[in-house]
């Protein structure tokens, strides 16, 4: 259930609108661009983008300025305007394998082919403020990236590819083979009623549209003993995955009949959980657990690839009851019920003050008569006046 603004008191409603619109500008001493909103807030962005399910760094940008910073707030504008845009194409399924790799590490492997691969990361940074920064110039910045560009130029020749850690393991019989692919349609969670035990596809969707909070909030749970999934991260790589899509007048079998649209910035995340036995083959393989959202959000990832192994497994726990984490993690649906309680309840508020007054009253009305039931009581076991005692 999304919530949108209410209608009535159009004079007040514009001039709220105003003061926003003042607020946001009254004491500052520059305009913040577009650009140095989705280029500098870029982890602030991917966030953004993932939830609202659209890929677009630039209107992502523009709903954080618009929401004057409040991820929420820009995340329904975003989401709103994904509903009006028609959907001409469906790209070709993905390959991860092959993408671009600018961060690859592994907490299961210390020695893994090609090695480990930190990139950009705040991960073995101390968390200290950097007073620096409020003296950085666009000069300073020009100076640095001059710098570090030519030092990379110098250190890197090509680009490296990586082979998949859960490959490997196929590869040595530590993880069963991999099924082979559908040619089944994808369950559209934007444009169908999602109805529960839901489908991988629809899951997987909700997971990485799930709000980064919540789902690391469930995933914690689980680790903590709340659940029984508390894996290693075999891989977790950040990269740009090629997005293709079918020429309109071939077949799109062939490789060379798909029309490249771009790259896509995403994290990946694949755990290896608990082993188990195959029953009918009696092989017994690692357990995976696996995460891919839009963006660098790392966090994100590495929950919905808890979840997804979590909601595989059978127990009582909350992060393993499917309609429970499916339904809290939209942070879209739980800001907006939680918000509609600031909308007019005036009707239902009256209700309750009616029933508790009518409570009030009638708690009233039986004390009264207990009280004079007591006095008419206390009245007849008084004696007459002159009589002596025990005397009638």
């Amino acid at each position: 259930m999304a919530y949108v603004a209410v209608t009535g008191g159009r004079e007040a409603i514009e001039q709220a609108s105003e003061l926003n619109h003042y607020y946001r500008l009254k004491e500052a001493e520059e305009i913040l661009p577009l650009g140095a909103v989705e280029k500098q807030l870029r982890l602030l962005i991917d966030k953004v983008m993932g939830e609202a399910g659209l890929y677009a760094p630039e209107y992502a940008a523009l709903a954080l300025k618009q929401a004057e910073g409040d991820p929420a707030e820009a995340v329904f504008l975003l989401r709103a305007y994904r509903s009006t845009l028609a959907r001409n194409h469906v790209s070709r399924v993905t390959d991860t394998s092959s993408m671009r790799v600018i961060r690859r590490i592994s907490s299961s492997f210390r020695d893994l082919p090609g090695g480990q691969v930190l990139g950009p990361t705040y991960d073995y940074t101390h968390r200290l403020l950097n007073f620096g920064l409020r003296r950085e110039g666009a000069q300073d910045a020009r100076a640095f990236l001059d710098r570090f560009l030519e030092a990379e130029r110098r250190e890197l020749t090509e680009e490296p590819e990586f082979r998949k850690v859960a490959d490997l393991l196929r590869e040595q019989g530590l993880m069963p083979p991999r099924r082979a692919a559908r040619d089944t349609e994808p369950f559209d969670v934007t444009r169908r009623k999602v109805i529960l035990p839901a489908s991988r596809s629809a899951r997987l969707q909700m997971l990485a549209r799930g709000e980064t909070g919540a789902m690391t909030a469930l995933a914690y749970s689980s680790m903590r003993g709340y659940g029984s999934v508390h894996p290693t991260i075999g891989e977790l790589r950040v990269g740009y995955a090629e997005v293709t899509i079918d020429h309109p007048y071939e077949s799109g079998e062939d490789p060379e009949d798909r029309l490249y649209l771009g790259e896509l910035l995403a994290t990946e995340v694949e755990t290896i959980n608990s082993f188990k036995q195959d029953a009918s083959s009696g092989e017994v393989h690692f357990v995976m657990g696996y995460g891919l959202v839009t963006g660098q959000n790392e966090l994100k990832a590495i929950s919905m690839a808890i979840l997804e192994r979590s909601l595989d497994t059978e127990g009582t726990a909350p992060a393993q009851d499917e309609e429970f984490v499916l339904t809290h993690i939209d942070g879209l649906e739980s800001t907006g019920f939680v918000s509609h309680l600031k909308l007019p309840h005036y009707i239902t508020f009256q209700s309750s003050l009616d029933r508790i007054r009518q409570a009030q009253r009638e708690k009233e009305r039986v004390a009264k008569e207990r009280k004079e039931e007591y006095e008419d009581g206390q009245q007849q076991q008084e004696p007459a006046v002159g009589a002596a005692p025990g005397i009638s």
